[in-house]
């Protein structure tokens, strides 16, 4: 089985996440910045079977578009350009932020290397992502 990769699109950075050959459990793979990302990916891809990509859909409370999809929108178009035959789906990411830093919380960072690594927060929604898109998935079946 290839893997799925995911991300959690910023501004300035962007969370990736990527499942095991089973695709079972997610785990943080990296942070790069939107300049580097199509690069990152075909990195990736040299090395790994990729299937599938998720990509963070960041709704409001009120079920609509954020803004930020300004930024996604654009990022979801290059990957289906560039690599036609690996799906894009998008997944809810509303909390992830959230849930995020109370996951770093609970693992004991201190609250000094909080504030100064921003990365591991997108890396860990983008894993927050992959897990919510997996057991989702589980259910659907």
């Amino acid at each position: 089985m290839a893997r799925i990769l995911a991300f959690d699109y910023g501004k300035k950075r962007i969370g990736v996440a990527v499942t095991d050959p089973l695709q079972m459990i997610a785990n943080g793979l990296d942070t790069v910045s939107p300049q580097t990302v199509m690069n990152f990916i075909a990195d990736y891809l040299a090395k790994e079977q990729v299937e599938l990509f998720v990509v963070g859909l960041p709704k409001t409370m009120r079920n609509e578009a954020s803004e930020s999809m300004q930024y996604i929108e654009p990022f979801v178009q290059k990957l289906k350009a560039k690599y036609p035959n690996i799906p894009v789906e998008m997944f809810d990411e509303r909390f992830t932020s959230v849930l995020a830093h109370q996951a770093i919380i609970e693992g004991g960072v201190k609250k000094k290397e909080r504030r100064e690594n921003k990365e591991l927060v997108d890396m860990v929604s983008a894993t927050i992502i992959l897990q919510s898109f997996l057991e989702s998935r589980r259910f659907r079946m």
